[in-house]
């Protein structure tokens, strides 16, 4: 089923917030058929640029802080320019998101987190589909979401997002 997106009125951010195999990936496709719309999909470039090197958390954490500062300046020049930006990247600590935050504070770009809550055992289910159909650029084990999972923190109010449950 095909899902009409509006066209946004300005500029808009759209962040994605959820645990591993929550969806994100799939909402984000969806937002970017939107007009005038790119979508940025972190485990995409992260595949293109660090071919078998993330193996580990700790490896993540370093390829994908190298990530964020590369294209810190892409993102905003896209929304500057009045285009919108689907980030598909994990919003699931606050320190990501306040990065993210910082991505619009020069422009008129408008933003919207969208927040996937979504239970563990459903994740945990979809998840060992994906890695069985091996549809997806890395392959995540139950112990490592178990891990990753340690860090999600949802959104809070004090945050001063524009939150959006689908």
């Amino acid at each position: 089923m095909k899902t009409e997106v509006p066209v946004p009125a300005v500029a808009t951010l759209h962040l994605v917030c959820g645990k591993i195999a929550a969806g994100k990936s799939t909402l984000t496709s969806e937002l970017a058929r939107a007009p005038n719309t790119v979508l940025i999909s972190e485990d995409k470039l992260l595949a293109m640029l660090y071919p078998g090197e993330i193996v580990s958390l700790a490896d993540y954490v370093r390829c994908t802080s190298k990530l964020r500062n590369a294209m810190q300046g892409l993102i905003r020049d896209v929304l500057a320019a009045g285009s919108s930006a689907v980030l598909d990247f994990p919003a699931n600590t606050i320190a990501t998101r306040s990065w993210m935050k910082t991505l619009i504070a020069d422009t008129s770009a408008a933003h919207c987190l969208h927040y996937l809550d979504v239970s563990d055992e459903e994740c945990k289910r979809r998840l060992k589909r994906r890695n069985d159909e091996a549809v997806h650029q890395f392959s995540t084990s139950e112990a490592e979401f178990d891990l990753i999972t340690q860090f999600f923190v949802p959104p809070m109010d004090a945050e001063g997002f524009n939150v959006k449950i689908p």
